[in-house]
């Protein structure tokens, strides 16, 4: 009896050890927006909520880079541009390494017309002066507005 009682009590455990594991493992929280390899933003988070004026910061590969600055676009819902600017390196940006950038834009909030309406989008572009698609790169974020 003892032993059923002891292995009853060992599968409970490791229920419960299961349990808090499995959740801890799908409630990872991202603190950053990453295109792999080429740049990282921490300000602001994916889907996070925004208002103006809005200050973008983290670090891109020099590549990202032409003349220390790249573009930044704010689109509302439907994808209209409610606000552009440039992000500028923070040093020196002639380099393959990663370089710290911080850009900001100002912006007017969307009219209100629907919960879908308080959404849009952060996009930071690859400055790509050649013109050329094949050079063409950005990493695109979804954002609220405040």
């Amino acid at each position: 009896m003892k032993k059923i009682i002891i292995v009853i009590l060992i599968l409970i455990a490791s229920l419960i050890g299961f349990y808090f594991w499995s959740s801890n493992t799908t409630d990872i929280k991202v603190d950053i927006a990453e295109k792999v390899g080429l740049i990282r933003v921490t300000t602001p988070l994916p889907e996070q909520v925004i208002a103006s004026p809005l200050v973008i910061e983290g670090e891109a590969r020099g590549v990202w880079f032409f003349e220390a600055s790249f573009p930044l676009v704010l689109t509302d819902w439907d994808g209209r541009i409610i606000a552009q600017g440039y992000a500028t390196a923070l040093s020196d940006w002639m380099t393959e390494e990663y370089v710290p950038f911080r850009g900001v834009l100002e912006f007017e909030k969307p009219e209100f017309i629907g919960e879908f309406s308080n959404r849009g989008a952060l996009i930071l572009k690859k400055d790509n002066p050649s013109g050329l698609p094949e050079y063409d790169d950005a990493l695109e974020m979804t954002v609220y507005f405040r």
